[in-house]
């Protein structure tokens, strides 16, 4: 091979990796799996997103930026914000700043992650307050454009009455303005089935946490677990791959990758080869 050959050789292997590094990923990402990293190097780690084919996020905290700040370096990196949280505080006494904030940030969807609860045991009075909350906040985000979610975290499948806390929730939030976000772990954390409550909420469901949990991990019904417990999609027993074939015929619209263990760089690109793999 002469010296012409050899160089166009060269540039075309280096073409086809930076083509391979730039495909973009099957699912967004939840910024809140790099945390740790964020803290340190806010521009950096969203290179790295960016690096992994991330193309979606949702947003947890802006790190220090401003929103104007975090939205200019989203796009710089080519990353739309699908969605971003809001905190039960917020939704029940400043509306205005929740949809200041999503619209700031360019997300569609808003999303709660946590109600309120004295205790380990969620009680009825808690529950419809949250549902008042709710139904108000997701009324008047809608009215502007933005779908209000509600992300499950495990104690919404303590028992009450022939169901669950979450069957009495999903029965009195407005389905016109409150959807769901469903974090599969924190179905599978309380003994739930992921695959049957999307099959029993059609069209409830819209965005959806993907996380998986290391086998052996003992349920848990109260919101809380060993974040370590999170394995590479595909390594746990939360049945990633059955969810996945489910949700969409469910009418989930987005997913987002979420590992919370000291381990989430790592265990990132194997999650997402794991999709890429599903049929």
């Amino acid at each position: 091979m002469n010296t012409k050959s050899t160089l166009l050789f060269v540039a075309l292997l280096v073409c086809s990796l930076v083509s391979l590094a730039q495909k973009p990923a099957p699912v967004g990402l939840q910024l809140y799996s790099f945390r740790n990293q964020f803290a340190k190097d806010v521009p950096g780690t969203m290179a790295k997103v960016k690096e992994m084919g991330f193309r979606e996020a949702e947003i947890a905290g802006t790190y220090g930026l401003s929103l104007t700040d975090f939205r200019k370096l989203l796009d710089q990196n080519g990353i739309k914000a699908i969605s971003t949280g809001a905190s039960f505080d917020d939704l029940d006494t400043n509306v205005p700043k929740v949809l200041a904030e999503a619209k700031a940030l360019g997300a569609k969807y808003v999303v709660c992650t946590w109600i309120p609860h004295a205790t380990d045991a969620l009680t009825l009075y808690e529950a419809d307050r949250a549902i008042d909350v709710f139904n108000t906040a997701g009324k008047l985000l809608a009215e502007n454009g933005i779908t209000f979610c509600y992300h499950n975290h495990g104690y919404e499948f303590q028992t009450y009455k022939d169901g669950t806390f979450f069957d009495y929730l999903a029965e009195n939030l407005d389905p016109k303005s409150v959807y769901f976000e469903m974090d599969v772990f924190w179905v599978k954390a309380p003994g739930y089935d992921p695959v049957a409550l999307l099959q029993n909420y059609p069209k409830r469901f819209v965005l959806m946490h993907l996380k998986d949990r290391k086998p052996g991990t003992p349920d848990s019904n109260n919101g809380r677990s060993d974040v370590e417990s999170n394995v590479t999609l595909g390594q746990g027993d939360v049945g990633i791959a059955a969810i996945m074939k489910q949700a969409r015929k469910s009418g989930v619209k987005h997913f987002f990758i979420e590992d919370e263990s000291s381990r989430s760089m790592e265990q990132m690109v194997p999650s997402l080869n794991f999709l890429s793999s599903l049929k």
